[in-house]
């Protein structure tokens, strides 16, 4: 498996299906259907556009086996995490990422071993002085843009 360089989108339900893949480390169509079609009500044809468009994109690399393919992820779960929050974060102020966070943590379930992990990571974590807008001028309130 290989690291994420440019951020790969892939759609809510297309997260779905590699959530399967991950988990199993390889699967086929048919198991992610049996999977997915209690939760979700899929069909086996929705199952297969999705994966269809996960091959498109890079994200899984079919092989044949006899007159099924078996998928396999070509980017780790970790790595795609890491892609879309970097996704989420270049979309907003950089002013904002920290209460961006900060209301993440206040929706989050945790539990009291990932609350420990937080608060270890966030000890660890040097404070820099002053954080740069990045937004161009007119899409954020920040003192930079903000004219007077």
């Amino acid at each position: 498996m290989e690291n994420i360089e440019e951020p790969i989108k892939i759609s809510d339900s297309e997260w779905e299906v590699m959530r399967v893949i991950w988990t199993m480390g390889q699967s086929t169509a048919k198991e992610i259907t049996d999977l997915l079609s209690t939760n979700k009500n899929w069909k086996s044809a929705t199952v297969k556009t999705l994966l269809g468009r996960l091959v498109k994109k890079g994200v899984l690399e079919p092989e044949a086996q006899g007159k099924k393919f078996i998928y396999t992820p070509l980017v780790s779960e970790e790595a795609t995490v890491r892609s879309a929050t970097e996704n989420l974060f270049s979309h907003i102020c950089a002013k904002k990422i920290g209460q961006t966070i900060s209301e993440m943590l206040t929706e989050a379930d945790l539990t009291v071993e990932d609350i420990q992990m937080l608060q270890e990571a966030l000890a660890a974590k040097q404070p820099v002085a002053d954080i740069a807008c990045n937004c161009i001028p007119g899409q954020c309130q920040c003192k930079a843009h903000v004219h007077q």
